[in-house]
């Protein structure tokens, strides 16, 4: 939140005492919650171990970690969906939590190359989920040592990744070599990238349209809105969802001028410059990038899971920011009309179904989101 939107929502009445401002600041880093980014180089005398530190830092809807790992035998482990992370309003058929889990099978296939293992993945060995995850697996994974296995590229960016939720920069454009570097590596599914100023304004205003009707639909916002982790204690306690950290926010909080009952309340300050902030994402799009599969099974969502997270490594390496916007994608009654002109914007309308839409351009820098450690993500 800038600086001026906090001067204007507090109007005086929150005061830190003199002196006590940087104090304030430097003790809201929720540093626990982000220690797994900076432990991602575990050397446990486990590789699977070693590479699972990292699949945990994979992208992932509402960042709810939906991700649960059985352990078995002395090389291999059982990928399963973690029921409890769904979430039913916004991803009804849990399209988005397998895309998420597509992004953490891509990430422990490169650890485990980086650390000359081969993975062998076979996805749902006891048969596709069908309109909701089970509890069901969703991969074995047996890790295999392999002379030959080698570090991708890629893979010494993974703890550098960000997905940034903030503005654009609207005066820097962004080249068309690097864009097109976002879709030269060669996955299952369809990337395609766009920099050309119609197009992007016509998919600016549907995004926005769409994220309009997401945060004005009651149940659909407050699905958002009962995951938010305001301030450091709760998002320490809670290292998933959606984190509003850093001074500015915890002032707020602290001055009871955000809440959750105002975030969820069209009429509230709160609420209104949320949407303020979003929009400012919304109309600094510099190009957008998406992904695009044949079909929308099971396998086609873990498919663009993994291309999608190789595409963020990619902008990663070039300074690129990515920020995946996925409103009108979602498969709630009042998104359909907005699902459906998506589709027909980008092509795609033969049985195709987009699975990943993204803003690309360059902003501020960003730190890193919270995870859950990996102890608290294995089956017991």
């Amino acid at each position: 939140m800038k600086r001026r939107t906090f001067l204007s929502l507090v109007g005086g009445g929150c005061v830190l005492a003199a002196g006590g401002v940087g104090a304030f600041a430097v003790t809201r880093t929720p540093h626990k919650a982000l220690a797994p980014w900076t432990i991602g180089h575990d050397r446990s005398p486990d590789p699977r171990l070693r590479a699972l530190s990292y699949a945990i830092l994979a992208p992932n809807p509402h960042n709810r970690q939906p991700w649960l790992v059985e352990l078995t035998g002395s090389d291999a482990f059982v990928l399963h969906a973690d029921p409890a992370r769904r979430l039913p309003e916004t991803d009804p058929f849990d399209r988005q939590l397998t895309i998420g889990l597509g992004c953490f099978l891509e990430l422990v296939a490169m650890a485990a190359r980086s650390d000359g293992y081969r993975p062998e993945i076979a996805l749902f060995p006891d048969g596709p989920h069908d309109e909701r995850v089970s509890a069901g697996p969703v991969a074995a994974v047996r890790l295999v040592p392999d002379a030959a296995a080698a570090a991708d590229p890629l893979f010494s960016q993974v703890l550098m990744r960000r997905s940034l939720k903030e503005p654009f920069d609207a005066e820097r454009t962004v080249p068309d070599s690097v864009a097109q570097a976002l879709i030269e590596d060669r996955l299952p599914g369809t990337a395609a990238v766009t920099l050309d100023p119609g197009r992007i304004a016509d998919l600016r205003a549907l995004a926005w349209e769409a994220h309009v009707i997401e945060s004005t639909t009651a149940r659909t916002m407050q699905e958002s809105v009962d995951l938010m982790r305001i301030g450091r204690a709760e998002i320490e306690a809670s290292p998933d969802g959606i984190d509003l950290g850093g001074p500015f926010l915890e002032a707020l909080a602290l001055a009871g001028l955000m809440t959750r009952e105002a975030l969820a309340d069209p009429e509230s300050t709160a609420f209104r410059e949320g949407m303020r902030l979003y929009e400012d994402m919304h109309r600094t799009a510099m190009g957008y990038y998406w992904i695009t599969t044949p079909a929308n099974t099971r396998i086609d969502q873990i498919a663009a899971g993994r291309a999608y997270v190789r595409a963020n490594l990619i902008a990663t390496q070039s300074g690129l920011a990515m920020h995946p916007i996925s409103q009108a994608l979602q498969e709630f009654p009042e998104m359909a009309t907005h699902l459906s002109g998506l589709h027909t914007l980008l092509g795609a309308d033969g049985g195709q179904r987009v699975q990943m839409l993204a803003r690309i351009g360059y902003g501020p820098e960003a730190g890193p989101s919270p995870r859950w450690p990996l102890e608290a993500r294995l089956a017991r």
